[in-house]
């Protein structure tokens, strides 16, 4: 790892690989430089910031050229994934596009576009978590997204872009929650509540994602998306496992759902909610 007073590398600018050769292997060994994005690299001192993220995109892309799709997102501050750091962006470029603004002096999709091509070309759970985070960030409105997608009726994923506005929410906290909601969507439990306030004796939680008008024998089944990042320590555990436990005696089944619940085939999710709201699923999973 170099000194905090060693030089940075090309004075903290991004860089294509072929200028430094064989020597990047090596570099990244040591933890000297980090990927920016697909193809582009930067001294692993410089913080990632809008200017960094214009910079990189700058490399690959023609001068005349405006960027679209996923990296237009993520120049905008959007994560499509959230799966990862090994997820890197790719430059992906357009000369056909009117909606245009310009970031860091370089053309972009503007927001709107951006959500209403994501919506329509991303897969669907990403789909829905990028639109989310359009509207919960306040780059994007709902309203001013469907306008816009109107004018795509003969575009391809037309189709795929409605149902996902039909179901985008701001209130969507995280990805996570995103993808959790379209999972009970998908098996026809019906659209979830979001944030659901819940009334104790000392303070009000409040759950990621609820059915409060569908009590069962006095109970109400509520959902909470549990992410690696901050629930995978015995602490942390621990206390979610305390949380849980008020809000039965407050008349909440709240299930806890991982990553790992929401992809793969296995409907082990569908089946608990099913058994609680005393509904079969719609299975097989879609995705």
């Amino acid at each position: 790892m170099l000194p905090a007073d060693f030089p940075y590398y090309f004075c903290g600018l991004p860089f294509r690989p072929y200028q430094v050769g064989r020597k990047l292997k090596w570099l990244l060994g040591l933890g000297d430089i980090r990927p920016v994005l697909k193809g582009v690299y930067v001294d692993h001192r410089v913080p990632d910031s809008q200017q960094l993220r214009a910079d990189a995109l700058r490399l690959l892309t023609p001068p005349e050229a405006v960027v679209c799709g996923a990296a237009a997102a993520w120049l905008h501050g959007i994560d499509t994934t959230a799966l990862g750091p090994a997820e890197l962006v790719e430059a992906q470029w357009t000369r056909e596009a009117d909606d245009t603004v310009e970031v860091c002096g370089l053309r972009v999709l503007s927001p709107v576009a951006s959500a209403v091509e994501l919506a329509m070309r991303l897969p669907r759970p990403f789909a829905l978590s990028a639109v989310d985070a359009f509207l919960r960030t306040g780059k994007a409105d709902l309203w001013a997204l469907r306008a816009a997608s109107a004018e795509c009726e003969r575009h391809a994923g037309y189709r795929q872009g409605q149902e996902v506005l039909r179901w985008a929410d701001r209130r969507a906290a995280s990805p996570g929650e995103s993808w959790l909601r379209l999972r009970l969507i998908d098996a026809g439990f019906g659209r979830p509540d979001l944030q659901v306030p819940v009334n104790g004796p000392r303070r009000t939680y409040r759950l990621d994602l609820g059915y409060p008008d569908r009590p069962v024998d006095g109970r109400r089944l509520g959902l909470e998306y549990d992410s690696d990042a901050w629930h995978s320590s015995t602490k942390q555990q621990l206390k979610d496992e305390t949380r849980r436990t008020e809000l039965e005696g407050l008349g909440w089944h709240v299930i806890s759902v991982r990553r790992t619940d929401l992809w793969g085939s296995y409907p082990a999710l569908e089946l608990a909610v099913g058994g609680f709201l005393c509904q079969e699923p719609r299975l097989p999973r879609r995705w």
